[in-house]
């Protein structure tokens, strides 16, 4: 089979694709990724891939699209596809309204988290679910992360040949896993952080839909340290959080207990090296940071919404807080902070529950045999 692999930005098919991308080369088939162009293609064109670079804007006026799907329109008549896979929201949108005009025999959609939830207004939320009904009219098979999204898909009729399966998120346990003290200690030395000090790690994009507004908050009730991985990217429309970090900068005593490290690959080194993970999100699909931090052995702290809770158990490998409660968070982290016996326990659970069903490996698998790509 020819598949091409279809996704709005590079950091996306970098993180969260290749694997998937891998698995299918490996199965046999040849594998071709589209994305906007960034930084990140070279290292994926290293990893042994053709990468297609079409503009896809993270918009949504139509305008800018017109190009785009033009585009796609021609690359997939000149490739000649069997499968043309996409993903997120507007490069899966646009993406298979081009391969219905391509005649693509066979479009694959993976919903990484539909963009609707229970939190938005009525109005937005139905234009967003029309959206998905009209992509479903295009859409062979979907996929979804959660279960509680391939429910969501079922009982609105997301896709036209009803064929919708969860199949969950992954990591790999060889990169994520705990370290010895050793270890940890080196790379919080690297950090100018103690082996004393309780340490919580947040990694998202800096974005207010990540909760990092209350998250900042909150941390002045906490006595730890944060450590935050994550940048705003360039394409990204989502609320700026530019005043929590001017009220950052005009608290000393906070400021010196959060360090904003940016975009970092050690992602698996600072989890080994952290405490605590939090990710108090308004919105999520199925977060792979959460898997990550179960994988380290860390216990999390989560806002209860689809996804994150599907993934933490509350009060066994995890503890859950209502979306933008700021005192909930903080109650919730000062005792995690305060208590390293339940810290342990949480982690060691959460370890063994991800090992369980969030190992990379099965998830890629599961893919490729209900696509019926598997080598025979």
């Amino acid at each position: 089979m020819k598949i091409c692999q279809l996704c709005a930005v590079d950091f996306t098919l970098h993180h969260f694709l290749l694997p998937l991308m891998a698995g299918m080369k490996a199965a046999g088939h040849e594998v071709i990724g589209v994305c906007s162009d960034g930084a990140l293609v070279p290292a994926a064109r290293a990893a042994g891939f053709r990468i297609e670079c079409v503009p896809i804007a993270r918009s949504h006026d139509v305008r800018r699209h017109f190009g785009t799907y033009r585009r796609l329109v021609e690359l997939f008549r000149r490739e000649r596809f069997d499968i043309v896979h996409v993903h997120t929201p507007v490069a899966a949108l646009i993406g298979r309204l081009a391969a219905w005009r391509a005649r693509v025999p066979v479009v694959v959609y993976t919903a990484h988290g539909f963009y609707f939830h229970e939190r938005m207004p009525p109005p937005r939320r139905a234009m967003h679910i029309a959206l998905e009904w009209l992509g479903g009219r295009l859409t062979d098979v979907l996929f979804t992360q959660a279960e509680e999204d391939a429910a969501a898909a079922r009982r609105l009729g997301l896709c036209r040949s009803g064929r919708i399966q969860a199949i969950g998120n992954g990591v790999d346990p060889a990169r994520f896993m705990p370290r010895d003290g050793a270890y940890r200690a080196r790379v919080r030395a690297a950090l100018d952080t103690r082996e004393g000090d309780a340490v919580i790690l947040m990694v998202g994009r800096l974005v207010a839909e990540k909760g990092y507004v209350e998250l900042l908050r909150a941390m002045r009730g906490v006595p730890a340290i944060l450590w935050v991985v994550g940048e705003r990217l360039g394409s990204d429309h989502a609320t700026s959080i530019d005043g929590a970090l001017a009220e950052l900068e005009r608290t000393p005593d906070l400021k010196s207990r959060i360090r904003l490290l940016g975009y970092r690959a050690d992602v698996a080194d600072l989890m080994a090296a952290a405490d605590i993970f939090t990710l108090p999100s308004h919105r999520e699909g199925m977060p792979r940071s959460i898997i990550e931090a179960m994988m380290c052995g860390l216990p999390v702290v989560a806002t209860d919404i689809r996804g994150s809770r599907e993934e933490v158990v509350e009060g066994e490998t995890g503890l859950m807080v209502p979306v933008g409660d700021e005192s909930a968070l903080t109650h919730a982290l000062a005792r995690l902070v305060r208590e390293p016996d339940l810290r342990a326990r949480l982690g060691a659970k959460g370890r063994a529950r991800a090992l369980g069903l969030y190992d990379e490996a099965k998830i890629v698998a599961r893919q490729i045999d209900a696509l019926g790509l598997a080598r025979r």
